[in-house]
């Protein structure tokens, strides 16, 4: 376990614990890239362009020292979770439907990666819609990355596809039925909020490239990330 020392919270706690070794800027966004997989050093830092190599590094030994990420034997230069930073899996995907409910628009030199993307999917997938819905493939490219989402019943399975994309193990899905549909759709990524808001028709900078009208509507059935409407409080408060 990483020695926490002078930079702990002097607190016996989950929550002061966790963030010791979570908490640090950068931190979960790592973890937040390797639940889509393993990542050599250099795809960590294609994917978070702004983090400063010499953070990268601190970050990546601090986590392993948490026990949180661990070397992978097979891949030279690669990182793969634990168990232990599997389990922040809950977290990660709690605080991804947060942000989108505070999102706003995308601000100056801001990109989607295809691992925030993934997660992003993760997050609005909702497992209870889906399992009475045909099974779908749903592939979208916003700006510079392309990931295909496959649903069948209960189950997701999403991963970067089209040059570029990382190379990934067999999907889960190879041996499900085959989608019975097919959706395809550029989406500008200030469009996004608005994919995700349950009822994507007609958003303003999202195009179907192929596909059904009604594939999208079913897209909105299975991905929906809830908007947050201010309280009568907060709206008050925000009148005064």
């Amino acid at each position: 376990m990483a020695t926490r020392g002078a930079r702990g919270y002097g607190q016996y706690g989950g929550a002061a614990r966790a963030l010791e070794q979570v908490g640090d800027r950068w931190a979960l966004l790592i973890v937040r890239d390797l639940l889509v997989g393993a990542r050599r050093y250099g795809d960590l830092k294609a994917g978070l362009p702004r983090i400063p190599t010499n953070i990268l590094s601190d970050r990546l030994r601090e986590l392993q020292e948490a026990g949180i990420v661990r070397r992978v034997p097979t891949v030279r230069g690669g990182y793969e979770l634990t168990a232990l930073g599997r389990g922040l899996e809950p977290v990660v995907v709690a605080l991804e439907r947060w942000g989108w409910a505070v999102l706003g628009t995308p601000a100056e030199g801001e990109s989607v990666s295809a691992d925030s993307l993934i997660m992003a999917l993760r997050a609005a997938f909702r497992a209870d819609a889906a399992a009475g819905l045909p099974p779908t493939e749903y592939v979208l490219h916003v700006a510079e990355v392309s990931v295909s989402a496959i649903v069948v019943g209960r189950t997701l399975d999403v991963v970067p596809v089209g040059a570029g994309a990382l190379q990934q193990p067999r999907r889960r899905s190879a041996l499900e039925p085959v989608p019975s549909g097919v959706l395809e759709l550029e989406v500008e990524p200030a469009a996004l909020p608005g994919l995700l808001s349950g009822a994507p028709a007609g958003v303003h900078g999202l195009e179907v490239v192929s596909g059904a009208a009604a594939l999208l509507e079913r897209f909105g059935a299975t991905f929906r990330i809830e908007p947050v409407t201010p309280t009568t409080d907060a709206r008050a408060a925000a009148a005064a």
